[in-house]
């Protein structure tokens, strides 16, 4: 069955959220780990969510702004509308190595209802490869247009364009070496049980 999108799943969970924090084998978001490793994953969580929750205040106030201008008797502001799409784009993939941890990317969970522990764990091991190929073409890319945009700016803001790629290359960053992590957890200490709470919210009634 496909789950439905968490969006915004780590900013709706910021005070509580903490990754590779599980000890134990009863959670699907968590990892097991050093404790060194929990420290410093839960370091990176909060920088990253601070800017997503940043990016998110942002985009709320600049819509207001640019509302607001429709009534008021002053010139708009270009640049609101630039830089709230510029923070939309930072929010989207700063916090996507958080819902790597976190398990809550949109996923097909099929494969959990199959027996045995093995098809589970190969399954999720290359899914995580897969994603961390994946970050690691975006970090390459994000890094090529890093070094070359710098003399392109922004219209409104006259920003430089290879700001726009090297705070996204943060999120990029955190997805691969996420992924990797997650990939030897599930590699050595197997895939956690699934638990399908809302199978029990909208069980059928029985006669």
């Amino acid at each position: 069955m496909a789950t439905p999108c968490r969006r915004f799943a780590a900013l709706r969970n910021f005070a509580a959220v903490t990754t590779i924090t599980t000890t134990t084998n009863d959670g699907r978001g968590g990892r097991r780990g050093p404790a060194w490793l929990r420290r410093v994953a839960q370091v990176l969580t909060a920088v990253e969510l601070t800017i997503g929750v940043a990016a998110l205040v942002l985009i709320f106030g600049l819509v207001l702004v640019q509302a607001a201008q429709r009534y008021l008797p002053i010139d708009g502001w270009p640049w609101s509308g630039e830089l709230a799409r510029f923070c939309l784009v930072w929010l989207t993939f700063v916090l996507a190595g958080v819902l790597v941890t976190n398990d809550s990317h949109i996923s097909i969970e099929m494969i959990d209802l199959v027996p045995g522990d093995l098809v589970r764990r190969v399954v999720r091991v290359v899914s995580c490869l897969i994603v961390a190929l994946v970050g690691v073409v975006l970090c390459a890319e994000a890094w090529e247009l890093w070094q070359t945009q710098d003399m392109l700016k922004s219209p409104a803001m006259r920003m430089p364009m290879s700001w726009l790629y090297g705070i996204s290359m943060i999120g990029f960053v955190s997805v691969v070496v996420r992924s990797l992590i997650a990939a030897a957890d599930y590699a050595l200490h197997g895939v956690p049980e699934p638990t399908y709470d809302d199978l029990a919210t909208h069980e059928m009634p029985t006669a």
